[in-house]
């Protein structure tokens, strides 16, 4: 009798470490992330990416998106999720652009060279994902939202210079929170993300919050100093965000509580270093 309670105590206790766990990456998800992992490695630079050189040699991104659109995304762990969809949205950004490479649009919109002036890229294009059809609007709109962390709008690639930094490797579902905490942080450092003024008394804030306030409001509008109460749930999002990592004439700004936040346009030129780097 004994023996057996001991038995049962021995199986409930595997049960309760098993569960409280995080889940393991898979092999064959690790390989295909280290495929994407080796691409972002060999073709992008502070944000910036070889156009030219990665369509010239485009098998391998081929290759990792024909395995993501099989992927069997409803049996991962939500770190595991978080990256997949991270991974898979800025690799089809990747390919949308070399598909359609050199870009040179005409519309008066955007500029010249830009993932823009590809009809449709982010609304219509769709993409097999995970075993089903999406668009990028859709991954950002739809997916993202489920996991109630914006600092992953700030992740997104999007082709674009005045997105967040593409970065030169893939998120990793063992690292995702220490990746996603250097993408926050990168943000009080890019004058694309947010830009404090103390001269002007302005906050200048990317587009990005506005696209997604609700979610940046959820989230961060309770993070700010308590003398900005009375400012709207964006405001106070926006300065929840960057607060930690404000230099301290930022800070007498905020504590003053009479600067202006203004978004900055977003600008749509392509990230491409082609003809920068010596490729």
């Amino acid at each position: 009798m004994r023996s057996v309670r001991s038995a049962l105590v021995f199986f409930a206790a595997f049960a309760v470490c098993a569960a409280s766990a995080p889940a393991q990456e898979s092999l064959a998800d690790a390989a295909r992330r280290k495929t994407l992992d080796q691409l972002l490695d060999l073709y992008v630079r502070n944000g910036d990416v070889y156009y030219r050189a990665l369509k010239a040699e485009r098998a391998k991104l081929d290759g990792y998106l024909n395995q993501v659109a099989s992927a069997s995304v409803g049996k991962m762990s939500r770190e595991e999720q978080i990256a997949f969809w991270l991974n898979a949205y800025n690799a089809i950004v990747l390919r949308t652009v070399v598909d359609h490479y050199p870009i040179q649009g005409h519309s008066p919109d955007y500029p010249s060279k830009s993932i823009r002036q590809i009809p449709g890229a982010f609304e219509r294009l769709q993409h097999r994902v995970g075993g089903r059809m999406v668009t990028l609007d859709q991954i950002e709109k739809e997916v993202l939202p489920t996991f109630n962390d914006p600092r992953v709008y700030f992740a997104l690639g999007r082709g674009a210079i005045g997105s967040g930094r593409l970065r030169s490797e893939a998120f990793a579902p063992t690292r995702i929170e220490d990746q996603l905490t250097e993408v926050a942080a990168e943000c009080v450092q890019r004058g694309q993300c947010v830009q404090i003024d103390p001269e002007s008394g302005k906050v200048g804030a990317s587009a990005i919050f506005s696209w997604r306030e609700k979610e940046f409001s959820a989230v961060y509008a309770d993070k700010a100093p308590q003398m900005l109460a009375d400012r709207s749930p964006i405001e106070r999002a926006v300065i929840g965000f960057v607060y930690p990592k404000l230099l301290n004439a930022e800070k007498d700004l905020v504590a003053k509580n009479a600067f202006q936040l203004v978004y900055k346009p977003f600008d749509w030129s392509l990230n491409d270093l082609t003809g920068r780097g010596g490729r």
